[in-house]
């Protein structure tokens, strides 16, 4: 069937879904954030959603504020609006205006987790398994009905970039597999249970800040649901040291709080409120990323380490 579909999405995470639903149908534009400068150059950086759709010779659309510059997608006649990620609440108007209407690819089992940072979130308070919703889209956050849904398990080793991945990769299979059933309307719509929300809000510098005085677990998943981005960090001797993998320690050795109590030939032992959380990967202000055995082989007298408080 020749579908047109509008895209909107705006990260890393859209651009897979995209590029299975571009294989198969017309997809006429993308719709994605404004570009950003950054660094101290302020160089002009795309979306990845826009580099795809540069590389493949796709109409590109990047409205400020949606909700009053959304004409130029209607003029499109699109016959459905796909969102993945994008990054704005979609006004009414567009929601109702193609004949699918608009629906949303949401990276958790909704109602839990609404909001921008749901693979975060999951793994930071230590779920057991999250997925991807498929669901109408309304003007309000993520509460439109859920179309379809399939589950995945998080393992105590997958980090956010692991699992981002995953999701992406099911995300557009499910989309894929979901269009026909939505053309053929041969599928049930369920009505989300507001008492049932939990909600992602999104990562705050105050989140990334790493606290001793929590068990060593929600310690280990603090670091996991934050790598590779935007990473946890503390401090030692006043510098930021950003951590990027951890290991939960069986030391029950006595200390302070934050307290370097162990060192070992791939890691640094740090104290807990109940235990020895092991860093393995860090990056010291001012330097590169590095295994902490590397850092270490940098250390001439490694002992000057113990005793030192991470705070």
């Amino acid at each position: 069937m020749n579908l047109k579909i509008v895209y909107m999405g705006t990260p890393e995470f859209s651009v897979k879904p995209l590029d299975e639903l571009n294989k198969k149908y017309d997809v006429i534009a993308v719709v994605t954030q404004p570009d950003k400068k950054i660094g101290r150059k302020q160089e002009v950086r795309y979306s990845k959603v826009k580099e795809y759709a540069l590389e493949n010779n796709i109409k590109v659309l990047q409205p400020k504020n949606i909700r009053e510059e959304y004409k130029k997608i209607i003029d499109l006649n699109p016959d459905i609006i796909i969102t993945c990620a994008y990054g704005q609440i979609i006004p009414k108007v567009l929601l109702d205006y193609p004949k699918y209407k608009c629906i949303n690819i949401h990276a958790s089992l909704l109602p839990k987790y609404r909001g921008g940072a749901p693979i975060h979130r999951c793994i930071i308070n230590g779920e057991k398994y999250t997925g991807i919703t498929i669901m109408y889209m309304s003007p309000k956050m993520d509460e439109g009905d859920i179309l379809y849904q399939e589950k995945v398990d998080i393992s105590l080793d997958d980090n956010v970039g692991t699992l981002h991945d995953k999701l992406s990769e099911l995300g557009s299979k499910m989309i894929i597999s979901f269009l026909p059933k939505l053309i053929n309307n041969n599928f049930k719509r369920i009505k989300q249970d507001n008492n049932e929300a939990t909600y992602a809000y999104n990562i705050s510098r105050e989140d990334e800040k790493i606290d001793f005085n929590k068990n060593t677990i929600d310690i280990y998943n603090q670091i996991r649901g934050l790598s590779p981005w935007p990473s946890a960090y503390a401090y030692l001797d006043d510098k930021i040291i950003k951590i990027f993998n951890s290991e939960i320690g069986k030391s029950n050795k006595e200390g302070k709080i934050g307290e370097i109590i162990n060192i070992y030939d791939n890691g640094i032992g740090i104290k807990t409120i109940d235990g020895e959380i092991i860093f393995t990967e860090i990056q010291i202000e001012g330097k590169k990323r590095c295994n902490v055995k590397n850092f270490l082989n940098g250390i001439h007298d490694k002992n000057e380490l113990l005793k030192k408080i991470v705070k």
